[in-house]
């Protein structure tokens, strides 16, 4: 499984970073193409996500895994029985967050499981996910500033 992970110091205290990464519904503030969420009960959402290029939009639900008030959030997202499912086994998001000087120092790692022959295509998933955390990781920064 590749695991991708983004770090970066958020000029915000933890416990304001924790109120946005803590909170599915502000995932449309900040998380890379997501439209809208719905459903989101505490400890699973769906998210309606939106392609830059266009074309229809897609919806991926998640569940949590993981909380540590204000330290780590981690969710997974639940591929079987979606459009993921051709390319995914398993996909699982873990945000940390520790407290530094100048502010919050925000890790985000992602770990995937590849179906098939997606497995070829191991670099170009790679990339997609580094842009993907890189770009929430821009999303906290311009949120939080």
């Amino acid at each position: 499984m590749p695991t991708v992970s983004r770090s970066r110091v958020v000029a915000a205290i933890p416990e304001h970073v924790w109120d946005v990464v803590a909170n599915p519904e502000r995932l449309t503030d900040w998380w890379p193409n997501v439209q809208r969420v719905e459903e989101a009960d505490g400890k699973s959402w769906t998210t309606v996500l939106t392609s830059p290029k266009g074309g229809r939009a897609l919806r991926a639900d998640f569940s949590l895994v993981a909380s540590e008030h204000p330290r780590r959030r981690s969710w997974r997202h639940e591929v079987a029985a979606s459009p993921f499912e051709r390319v995914l086994t398993d996909s699982v998001t873990d945000i940390r967050l520790e407290p530094v000087e100048g502010g919050t120092a925000v890790s985000i790692s992602e770990e995937v499981g590849l179906r098939g022959f997606s497995r070829l295509g191991r670099g170009q998933i790679k990339r997609a996910t580094k842009r993907k955390l890189d770009g929430a990781l821009d999303g906290l920064e311009r949120l939080l500033a």
